[in-house]
């Protein structure tokens, strides 16, 4: 019994003592605290090259005399080699697939398949900018594949003049594309592309005279990806 009294004193003793002990000894644990993460503070726009790729659509009238156009998806690669933070020159490659309107006819055509391939280069800038967003400009102006042909069959597999279905022939005309991206940073080397544009096209008939440049809407989706970091001032 005495020994379990002084224990009983001893821990009332320490108890009552507790309040005096200096503060370090009461002291319990603090979880360490950390910054913020910035993982975009990286970002410095002074890589050399930026490749691009995505999903595409575009809008295409097939025929001088359609009145209704045809709605394509399809793909969009680029290339862009800067010379400066603000300068670079870009090349695009684009196809485009669907079906098209036709005008009226005595074939059963309606909806014939049509595509077209895009190649095209020219300058890039650079607008405001910042970790989190990029914006460019570009014009860029080569030459457009229309294949407008290749459903173009009766009933009896028999080949029908485009000009019966309003449509041009095939042929490999100008093309010009004009507008810009808007780029949403996920990391130094990697974001994710909105590229909308105005798409040229000098499309040409024998049964039409007269201007044919025409200015479609087009615009792509992808994920661009920047190698060659420090080579650009």
């Amino acid at each position: 019994m005495k020994d379990v009294r002084k224990i009983v004193l001893i821990l009332a003793a320490a108890v009552l003592l507790l309040p005096w002990f200096p503060e370090q000894a009461q002291a319990q644990y603090k979880q360490p605290q950390v910054g913020p993460s910035r993982p975009l503070a990286g970002v410095q726009y002074n890589n050399r090259w930026e490749f691009y790729g995505g999903m595409a659509y575009a809008h295409l009238t097939a025929g001088p005399q359609l009145t209704q156009g045809s709605n394509l998806g399809g793909f969009d690669a680029d290339v862009s080699r800067f010379f400066t933070q603000r300068w670079a020159l870009q090349g695009s490659v684009r196809g485009y697939y669907g079906t098209s309107g036709a005008a009226p006819n005595p074939y059963g055509i309606r909806g014939p398949f049509v595509n077209e391939y895009l190649f095209v280069a020219g300058p890039e800038y650079r607008g405001p900018s910042n970790e989190h967003v990029s914006t460019t400009l570009h014009a860029m102006f080569g030459g457009a594949w229309g294949r407008f042909e290749s459903a173009l069959y009766d009933q009896h597999d028999n080949k029908v003049p485009p000009q019966s279905v309003g449509f041009y022939p095939n042929q490999v005309a100008f093309s010009g594309v004009l507008g810009g991206t808007v780029d949403l940073n996920r990391s130094p080397k990697l974001a994710f592309r909105i590229s909308p544009d105005a798409i040229l096209t000098d499309y040409s008939s024998s049964y039409i005279s007269g201007s044919r440049l025409k200015a479609d809407f087009g615009i792509s989706v992808g994920l661009v990806y920047r190698m060659g970091r420090g080579q650009v001032k």
